[in-house]
């Protein structure tokens, strides 16, 4: 493929709305000298160690009481670093548990990986989506006072300060970033030209890469950033993109393998013809249909954005569209955000709603809607959000809770309901024992494979309280259809392997976790078995660059877009 040359991509923005990035570590990383507190320090962590699980309301309470012996006072990213450093020099005997319970939000690396999110340049979208927000400063459909805008703002977009921002950022607060889902966010990603696209990912890769001390990396080419990252400390175990569904075909499949992106969002939004065509989003369901066989053609982990609340949407047929996604076979996506319209003044539906045509749903009517969908959602597929993540300052009317989620959550509890998708049962931090594990797999057809959902799971499909420790996703090709790209000939294809717990260092012992007693091996030695049997000489896996050398020990060798192995005879 020919690679466009790599050069620097320099625009000036409103220097009124960029934020100095000095004076905001300034304000938020600055770091407290315990020389004189130490012993202090040492009974505040003895007392921490003691709390089951430590919120917010009891860390201050504490926190509170030390303050008033004399201890300056520590938010919760500088207690992180003064633990570390107080371990590092002995005062302390570091405690692993204590360190994951210290973390801010922990759910972010429970899940085995640490998500790092950057925004891309504002740039033109070609979709005219009725319901989309329009700022000038951000990438089509982000608003500015968003939390990921507003870090991307700061750093005037650039792709690598970011990177490393969001690295150190969650350092602070204890999150280990040896694993690192990159997930590049920001209108269209493949209306962006290439040669930008290949520049800001390879400068996301310098900055996994960087050293320790902070020292700025530059590879020539995106090829040594990759290579580099097969074995650096910060791996790359995920790249994700965001685009339109009529954006997609066997070109650019091949572009984003050349990126490294193993993921592709698409906004599916509805697969109501009506609905679609009142909202202005430019493509008909069949698009979608059409997009989705290729990405999982190419290997892609296919993660669809959902929108209820839609102009000429109830919430009786917003429940039917919804049940829809997997009574069709072309759709059924492997994840699935759940992102309710939320009507805001700068979107052209603002106006429907001025002239008295578009009505937002009520709070109750939305969270009923959420409960259908999250004791609906199959077995196979997670809810990664449900709520769209805007200021509630910008809402004109309807809903603005962010907590829809927890909300509907309890409702299917007093129903009886539980949830019933991947994120609804992760085994997050529970202790496992592998040999009471059962090896589940669950077949369903699509357009143009055969899927099986291999999971480890603490009880067969009988049993709603069962907790999924571990899945993989394998893909089996319809032989009389012809192969998209062509290395993918005669291979059946693992789309995903995921073990879930809280992400670790590599070579840091996590004895009685998920991701360290095997599972990923027995999981890959099934689809192995599985599509030997179905008659594939091969099997490949789209391979993150930072997992190459994981799938290598289990005999996958790189071939070009992907690694492979072939079938022993």
């Amino acid at each position: 493929m020919p690679k466009p040359a790599v050069q620097r991509f320099d625009y000036e923005l409103d220097k009124t709305v960029v934020h100095d990035d000095a004076s905001w570590k300034e304000r938020n990383q600055k770091q407290v000298d315990l020389s004189q507190h130490q012993p202090l320090f040492a009974d505040l962590m003895g007392e921490l160690a003691q709390l089951k699980k430590i919120t917010s309301k009891n860390y201050h309470s504490i926190m509170r009481r030390y303050a008033r012996q004399g201890l300056p006072w520590l938010s919760k990213s500088q207690l992180q670093v003064a633990y570390q450093e107080a371990c590092d020099s002995g005062l302390l005997e570091f405690d692993k548990e204590l360190k994951v319970r210290l973390q801010m939000k922990p759910v972010r690396s429970q899940a085995g990986v640490t998500v790092v999110t950057v925004l891309t340049k504002p740039y033109a979208c070609p979709g005219k989506c009725i319901f989309c927000p329009t700022d000038v400063r951000m990438p089509k459909s982000y608003l500015h006072d968003e939390p990921g805008a507003q870090r991307a703002e700061r750093y005037s977009f650039d792709p690598y300060k970011q990177t490393a921002g969001r690295i150190a950022a969650l350092n602070k607060i204890g999150h280990p970033t040896d694993k690192i889902e990159l997930l590049i966010l920001g209108g269209t990603w493949s209306s962006y030209p290439r040669d930008y696209q290949e520049w800001f990912v390879k400068r996301c890769f310098d900055a996994m890469n960087a050293s320790e001390d902070g020292t700025d990396v530059e590879f020539e080419t995106l090829k040594e950033a990759q290579d580099y990252n097969e074995t650096a400390k910060r791996r790359n175990v995920g790249l994700v993109v965001e685009t339109r569904q009529d954006h997609i075909d066997a070109d650019e499949l091949r572009w984003m393998r050349y990126l490294g992106v193993t993921k592709v969002q698409v906004g599916i939004q509805s697969m109501d013809e009506t609905v679609l065509a009142l909202n202005k989003r430019g493509h008909d369901t069949q698009s979608t249909r059409d997009a989705f066989k290729l990405l999982r053609a190419g290997g892609f982990k296919i993660h669809g954005h959902w929108m209820p609340n839609l102009l000429g949407a109830t919430p009786e047929s917003d429940m039917a569209d919804y049940d829809g996604l997997w009574d069709d076979i072309a759709v059924r996506p492997d994840e699935l955000k759940i992102y309710p319209c939320m009507l805001v003044e700068n979107a052209e539906l603002y106006e429907y709603w001025q002239r008295g045509e578009y009505k937002p749903y009520s709070e109750e009517e939305v969270t009923d809607i959420l409960v259908h969908c999250i004791t609906k959602t199959p077995a196979y597929s997670r809810l990664t959000r449900v709520i769209r993540d805007i200021p509630t300052n910008n809402v004109v009317e309807g809903f603005t809770k962010a907590n829809l989620r927890q909300l509907a959550e309890q409702k299917a509890g007093k129903l009886g309901l539980r949830p019933t998708d991947i994120r609804g049962r992760e085994i997050r931090r529970e202790q496992v024992d592998a040999d009471s594990l059962q090896l589940l797999v669950e077949t369903y057809e699509t357009e143009g494979t055969t899927e099986h959902f291999l999971s480890f799971e603490t009880g067969d499909q009988s049993d709603p309280k069962r907790r999924i420790a571990g899945f993989l996703r394998l893909s089996l090709p319809n032989k009389n259809e012809p192969t998209v790209l062509s290395e993918l000939e005669d291979h059946a294809m693992i789309r995903e392997v995921h073990v879930y717990g809280p992400a670790l260092a590599f070579g840091v012992d996590g004895k009685g976790e998920a991701q360290h007693i095997g599972l990923g091996t027995r999981l890959i030695e099934k689809a192995v078995e599985l599509s030997k049997a179905a008659g594939y000489g091969h099997i490949a896996v789209i391979s993150a660059v930072g997992t190459r050398k994981y799938y290598a020990k289990h005999g996958f060798v790189k071939n070009d877009l992907y690694m492979t192995r072939k079938m022993a005879d």
